[in-house]
């Protein structure tokens, strides 16, 4: 799955002013139920659900949300550039200014799986990292994100 199939610049937000984990969850359910016709609070619902079984704030300041949904056809990303980084609970306890969310149908797991992998590889890459966090505008950070 090719990352320009599931986001789009309009899910793509630069200099998000964000104060809270629970507020970044909440913006990007909003984000995703513009999308797809599904509940925001539902949403909200999944991804909280995955953070209680553990952080997915993965450390240097990243953090990739994810969830299942259950009445969806088609896999979806958001992507977050915070103003301010957010406590997070990462496991290198720092707090966090990128997001990337994937929520995905139940039945594309092993799918959401390879993205997800695909993802936290391309946001180790510390020119990657750079690049996104001086990003001064949605297109820039989309094209960032999505030209590899």
């Amino acid at each position: 799955m090719q990352l320009r199939e599931i986001l789009s610049l309009d899910c793509t937000k630069s200099a998000v002013q964000c104060t809270s984990k629970k507020r970044a969850l909440e913006m990007i359910s909003e984000l995703v139920a513009q999308h797809t016709g599904q509940s925001s609070t539902e949403l909200f619902e999944c991804m909280l659900s995955r953070e209680k079984m553990g952080s997915t704030g993965i450390g240097n300041g990243i953090a990739i949300p994810h969830a299942r949904m259950h009445s969806s056809d088609k896999a979806i990303a958001v992507l977050l550039q915070c103003e301010s980084p957010v406590e997070f609970d990462s496991i290198d306890n720092r707090p966090v200014d990128l997001l990337f969310a994937l929520l995905v149908p139940d039945e594309q797991c092993k799918e959401h799986l390879k993205t997800l992998s695909s993802m936290a590889e391309r946001l180790n890459n510390k020119q990657v990292l750079k690049q996104l966090r001086s990003a001064q505008s949605d297109k820039e950070l989309y094209d960032i994100m999505v030209n590899q």
